[in-house]
């Protein structure tokens, strides 16, 4: 699985087809999430332990050493097929290496659901909906998680 994790002061989602809200966090992470041909649970649970113990918030001396679970944050997860777009060849990028729609909704929400048991507060968007996302990235603290890459 994929993620591009931004620390933010505050982010929200919005569902473009219904023109209504979907969730809000204050400070915490937006992790927009992907998953890939061949993954299975265990990625989805690896990805998110990562993503709540992902020691990037600063500490009382100014150090990146707490993580969103240490602070009290909030996950706002946004299923991301994009993250999975190939844009080696030509200019249309191909999205091919993605796991299939069905695969995909079931481990976005073994992660969502593997955050929760983390003790993290999880709001989500909606899977297959056209969203618009707001944040506030903090930092700007931007970080790229891949579960291939070990």
């Amino acid at each position: 699985m994929r993620a591009l994790i931004q620390r933010v002061t505050e982010a929200s989602v919005h569902n473009v087809e219904t023109d209504s809200a979907l969730g809000s966090i204050g400070p915490g992470l937006v992790a927009l999430v992907c998953t890939m041909q061949g993954d299975d649970a265990d990625a989805a649970r690896r990805l998110a332990a990562k993503v709540a113990k992902l020691r990037i918030f600063e500490d009382e001396a100014g150090k990146m050493n707490l993580a969103v679970k240490d602070t009290g944050g909030q996950v706002l997860a946004i299923s991301q097929f994009t993250l999975a777009a190939d844009t080696r060849r030509g200019n249309r990028p191909g999205f091919s290496s993605g796991a299939d729609f069905e695969t995909a909704e079931a481990l976005y929400e073994v992660f969502v659901q593997a955050l929760r048991e983390e003790g993290v507060g999880v709001e989500t968007g909606r899977f297959r909906t056209h969203m618009q996302v707001s944040l506030v990235n903090d930092g700007p603290v931007t970080i790229w998680i891949d579960t291939a890459e070990r």
